[in-house]
């Protein structure tokens, strides 16, 4: 009896790990620190799904396997419908914000975020700034992780994302509607057809959806 039980307890272990191999591949994802809340909250779900496959005396594994592929599914899915809505995307993942610009702290925007001094100085040291000064921008991003541009580095702002226009951005580099139109009209693209655009040293990028094909 005790043999089945181990020999059971390994084939468990063992499936159970190729199996989780295979999720995340599903999922697509390859560094802990670029998953967003969601994708942490899956992973969590899943950890704690294996436990109690492997621990479950029945030997019956799918009362771990079934669950996971409907954590997988709505993951996917979730997925899939934010990269499509950018209203939805921001709602479940939330939205980089600047914390720093040109040098100043946005206070306002760390006391939203509840995101406190002592943990952007950390992040700070982490990068090797010693002066907050010499930060030109730094934008907390939706994974907790902050990017940090210094004064002689160049920060490409987004201007259009999947055929949005963000305004704020527009008004940050001091253009508007009309100059961004006329930059698509040049270049003979529709606002609807751009994946991505962004704004970086007084030149405009843009990417088609069709080049992704």
């Amino acid at each position: 009896m005790g043999d089945k039980m181990y020999l059971s307890l390994i084939f468990k272990t063992v499936f159970l790990y190729f199996f989780i191999i295979f999720v995340y591949r599903l999922m697509g994802k390859k560094e802990v620190g670029q998953l967003s809340v969601v994708d942490l909250i899956v992973s969590i779900l899943i950890a704690e799904l294996i436990a109690l496959g492997i621990e479950s005396k029945n030997g019956n594994i799918f009362i771990s396997v079934v669950p996971i592929l409907v954590l997988v599914f709505i993951q996917i899915l979730i997925s899939y419908m934010t990269l499509k809505n950018d209203k939805l995307r921001y709602i479940i993942d939330g939205k980089p914000a600047v914390i720093i610009k040109n040098g100043k702290i946005d206070f306002n925007e760390m006391i939203k975020l509840r995101y406190s001094l002592d943990d952007l100085l950390t992040q700070l040291r982490l990068k090797g700034v010693k002066s907050i000064d010499k930060v030109k921008y730094a934008i907390l991003e939706t994974n907790g992780n902050l990017s940090v541009f210094s004064d002689d580095s160049t920060y490409p702002l987004p201007l259009i994302l999947d055929g949005v226009i963000d305004y704020g951005v527009l008004d940050e580099i001091g253009k508007n509607y009309n100059w961004l139109i006329n930059v698509l009209k040049k270049r003979n693209i529709e606002l609807k057809d751009v994946f991505y655009a962004f704004y970086t040293s007084g030149k405009t990028f843009i990417i088609k959806r069709e080049e992704l094909l």
